[in-house]
């Protein structure tokens, strides 16, 4: 339920800090009494768009981080004891033998160490007596340590029951609703068929993780992997549900925050691409009632130019020709071959002539 709270707050808190820190930048980077980007400008929402996207990325890398911190903040049972995954029973009750030897509240001093000692050794008594016990030690790699709580439960089947009844079920029937009602408020609007599609999954991997008798081949995967490459030690069933949860909740607010953003960017129908087509729309018509009014004018003069010669069919007629000869030479002189043929003519003629003659130098 604390997850999903997480989710919804993180709806709302990103565009908060988006304007904050669109505000500092604005101050960092404009002078004073330069003008700021007028907001639901196409700037402004760019910049916008580039700062939330900034602002969400590094609280999921931030998410992922923390998932895997708080992993490690909270040893395991075969932690505590040092002991691996599958360790016998004998090898169990040995080591704990030792380490009671050097833990047992007998052997403090002070009565803060009296307390610290007790504590350490009930715990080490616990985690000893649960690994033993094959029942409890099946749920406990399932669901982890609040199965020392379920004292009515004996058998695997009892566990099993419990977990997925009192505990799985309920998570998803929680987080369902709260991606429903989200919903019907207009939230969580972009991939909802993903977002449904990831809680299903979910709920049946971690169905499957914890009816299984063995480990699930995803989970002896990444275990294979991180023992690889790090000292990092296996993850258990029920820790590798807890970094599915929290992987989900980073995908769920990547869908809701990021992927919009991104996705207007690269959509034509996107506000400041409606707003940049607005402008070119009025520029056209602006251009088009220029030229509309250019060629009004152009018609007026011609006409006025051509008033003259109306009625009279002879001067028409003149005019035409001298103006079709007009066009006719204008187009000889101004071709580039017509004028090297010139050229050449008149430089043979010169050439040609007798020497001394006018126009040969």
């Amino acid at each position: 339920m604390s997850n999903f709270l997480s989710l919804v707050g993180w709806y709302i808190l990103p565009r908060l800090a988006t304007s904050w820190i669109q505000s500092i930048y604005y101050a960092i980077t404009i002078r004073a009494g330069d003008p700021k980007p007028a907001p639901g400008s196409a700037r402004f929402l760019s910049h916008r768009r580039t700062i939330n996207i900034l602002v969400v990325a590094t609280y999921l890398l931030y998410t992922i981080y923390e998932a895997g911190y708080e992993l490690r903040a909270e040893p395991s049972f075969y932690q505590d004891l040092g002991v691996p995954l599958g360790a016998a029973d004998r090898e169990i009750k040995s080591r704990f033998r030792r380490l009671a030897a050097m833990h047992h509240p007998d052997k403090a001093g002070a009565a803060a160490d009296l307390r610290d000692k007790a504590s350490f050794f009930m715990h080490l008594k616990l985690a000893s007596d649960t690994l033993q016990d094959a029942a409890r030690r099946f749920a406990y790699e399932r669901f982890g340590p609040d199965i020392v709580e379920w004292q009515k439960c004996v058998t695997i089947r009892d566990f099993v029951s419990r977990g997925v009844l009192g505990g799985i079920l309920p998570h998803y029937a929680v987080a369902a609703a709260t991606i429903y009602v989200l919903g019907l408020f207009g939230y969580m609007e972009f991939g909802k068929f993903h977002r449904w599609l990831i809680l299903i999954t979910l709920c049946v991997f971690e169905v499957h993780v914890v009816t299984r008798p063995a480990f699930p081949l995803v989970v002896d995967v990444v275990n294979a992997l991180i023992t690889r490459v790090s000292s990092r030690a296996p993850y258990l069933p029920f820790q590798a549900i807890q970094l599915a949860r929290k992987l989900t909740i980073t995908v769920y607010i990547g869908l809701a925050q990021i992927g919009p953003l991104l996705v207007q960017q690269t959509r034509p129908g996107s506000r400041a691409a409606q707003g940049e087509d607005k402008a070119l729309e009025q520029g056209l018509q602006r251009l088009d009632a220029v030229v509309n009014q250019l060629n009004t004018e152009t018609s007026r003069l011609v006409a006025m130019e051509m008033a003259p010669f109306k009625g009279d069919a002879g001067a028409v007629s003149n005019l035409q020709g001298k103006m079709q000869e007009w066009l006719v030479q204008n187009t000889l002189r101004s071709d580039p071959m017509v004028r090297d043929a010139l050229g050449t003519s008149f430089r043979k003629r010169r050439i040609d002539a007798p020497s001394g003659a006018k126009g040969n130098r």
